[in-house]
């Protein structure tokens, strides 16, 4: 079924049943029948050309910072954008960037240029495109505020460029999460400051990142969305769920916004121990607590 890919992308861009979790920050997930690596604008088209016209399932991700992948892995195609789309051009105040990029990489570029606004992001795991699909944040900063339009494909190949308002952005949402849009580049606008505290500024949430986040296991970031009125690690330490463990899964001991992978964590055991989590919120607070890491793959 594959072997025609070959007309599109080199042999050494293509990984056979490659394990996901080598490719998420939670390492965690099965197997994907085929992953993808291109390395421009052609080569997507080419693959969703390819998925499209031979009814292939097409998942498209990034850097894999905010993705649990179930543990049978993923049936069809895999196209990470995180390896090789990672070009970045500055002119003046504005940034132009593909969607592979760290988006912490892209905080580092734009303070070497004495760029301030995207300080928040200094240690987010993600890419840019990513970061644009969820409007990441931090630190009263998110991409809303900075992002001015996103170049992006359609399902069925064609490119448009939306303009920040018709993105959509929403609280850790945007309009791509539904619309099928594969985000290619984005451009971004900052301010001109001081290089010295911007970079100063970086720091300190860097230092507040590793004070209050378990960084030193995997994970997949903050594992709920906050709902009204709570926050989400206060209510489950409150619920005596601290250190809580299912498996190889754990409400981290030092944040319990976070579920960590102790070394040999399945999906399963992630997915009970988020449902675990999920009733003892709506039993105590009344509160539905809703996943802000992605779910894929069989079950």
């Amino acid at each position: 079924m594959y072997s025609e890919i070959l007309n599109y992308l080199p042999e050494d861009r293509l990984l056979f049943n490659e394990e996901m979790k080598n490719h998420t920050t939670f390492k965690i997930g099965g197997p994907v029948d085929l992953m993808v690596l291109p390395q421009n604008e052609e080569e997507i088209h080419s693959i969703i050309s390819f998925c499209r016209q031979r009814d292939i399932p097409l998942f498209i991700f990034g850097a894999g910072s905010n993705l649990l992948v179930r543990d049978r892995g993923i049936r069809g195609i895999a196209m990470k954008l995180g390896e090789n789309l990672d070009e970045v051009e500055v002119n003046g105040e504005e940034i132009q960037a593909q969607a592979g990029v760290k988006l912490s990489t892209l905080a580092q570029i734009a303070a070497f240029y004495s760029l301030s606004g995207l300080e928040f992001a200094e240690g987010i795991p993600g890419s840019l495109g990513g970061a644009l699909v969820m409007n990441a944040g931090a630190f009263d900063g998110e991409m809303k505020e900075i992002v001015t339009q996103a170049r992006a494909i359609s399902p069925d190949g064609s490119f448009k460029t939306f303009q920040n308002e018709e993105i959509q952005f929403g609280y850790r949402q945007s309009i791509f999460q539904n619309n099928g849009y594969i985000i290619i580049s984005a451009g971004l606008k900052l301010v001109t400051g001081n290089r010295e505290e911007i970079e100063k500024r970086m720091l300190e949430y860097a230092r507040r990142r590793g004070e209050k986040q378990p960084l030193d296991k995997p994970s997949a970031g903050s594992t709920f969305k906050r709902p009204p009125g709570f926050y989400v690690g206060p209510m489950l330490e409150e619920l005596g769920l601290k250190g809580y463990q299912i498996g190889g899964a754990q409400v981290s001991s030092k944040h319990a916004g976070f579920i960590v992978n102790n070394g040999n964590a399945t999906a399963r055991d992630v997915l009970e121990l988020i449902a675990s989590i999920q009733q003892k919120a709506k039993e105590r607070f009344g509160v539905d607590l809703q996943p802000e890491i992605r779910i894929v793959g069989e079950e």
